[in-house]
C-alpha cells in the first residue's frame, strides 16, 4: 500500500510497469526465425519439443544453462 504524497495505486502502477519492460526486453532478446537441430555451442541435439516451445532456438538445455550462470 502506498502511503505518504503517493497516489492511490502508484506503487502497483509502478509495479506493473517494471513486470511490462521486464516482459518486452526478454521478448526482444529472445531468439527469432528458425530453430536449430544442433545446438550452435557443442553440436548436441536440440530436442524437437524443445525447438517447438522455443521459436529460434540455438541451444541445448545444457548450454542454456551455462551461458545463464554467466
Amino acid at each position: 500500500m502506498a502511503v505518504g504524497w503517493a497516489k492511490d495505486g502508484a506503487v502497483h502502477d509502478e509495479i506493473d510497469s517494471k513486470v511490462a519492460e521486464a516482459l518486452d526486453r526478454a521478448r526482444r532478446d529472445a531468439p527469432q526465425g528458425e530453430s536449430l537441430e544442433a545446438c550452435e555451442d557443442c553440436g548436441a541435439e536440440i530436442p524437437a519439443k524443445r525447438r517447438e516451445a522455443v521459436p529460434g532456438v540455438r541451444l541445448c538445455v545444457a548450454c542454456q544453462g551455462k551461458r545463464e550462470e554467466g
